[in-house]
């Protein structure tokens, strides 16, 4: 067989194999992009439920006004436009999901000072409501950081990480717990006294 003819086949099957290697990245960074776009629905609910959580515990908890403000301001901040291809905004919009979850969650352990709100009906189920967005939320970073794991395995890998610097494709950040006391285990004891 003609050399030239072997170097053509070679380069029609590098070529190729390049060419299938960039639509897996393309592929595996949408999903990641999908992902997010699940990340975004969930905290949209959140971002819903939240003013009428704040309304509902304004009535009750007069000395909390700091603690709602700065609900009220996360909630700005995570609202906030983002770009879905820079790893970096993506790694902000969530951190300021990440606090304002914390957030949530510091008011309604105060809440459980006040026994008028703690009874109030609509409080019990904007809070059961809350924890069903939560779990949701769980869920689809699940799937956000199954995408992630995928798409960085893609671009981090020779010849990915060759096609990836070409094709323009980074990796994406985790969504993490970033607090070490979330990572401890959970004393019942200290719960319970």
């Amino acid at each position: 067989m003609n050399s030239s003819i072997v170097l053509l086949i070679l380069a029609a099957v590098v070529l190729g194999g390049g060419y299938l290697w960039y639509v897996n990245l393309i592929t595996r960074r949408n999903d990641v992009r999908e992902a997010m776009g699940s990340i975004d629905v969930q905290l949209r609910q959140r971002f819903d439920l939240l003013p009428n959580i704040v309304a509902l515990a304004q009535k009750f908890m007069t000395h909390e006004k700091g603690l709602l403000e700065g609900l009220t301001a996360l909630r700005a901040r995570v609202e906030a436009p983002y770009a879905k291809d820079d790893p970096k905004a993506v790694e902000e919009h969530l951190e300021a999901s990440k606090k304002l979850e914390a957030g949530m969650m510091q008011l309604f352990a105060v809440a459980e000072n006040y026994p008028d709100l703690r009874s109030a009906e609509t409080v019990t189920r904007a809070q059961a409501t809350f924890e069903e967005v939560e779990g949701n939320i769980a869920a689809a970073r699940r799937f956000y950081n199954s995408a992630v794991t995928r798409l960085n395995n893609a671009v981090e890998i020779f010849p990915g990480s060759v096609i990836a610097r070409l094709a323009n494709v980074q990796p994406f950040p985790f969504y993490e717990v970033e607090d070490p006391a979330a990572r401890e285990p959970v004393d019942v004891n200290k719960l319970m006294a």
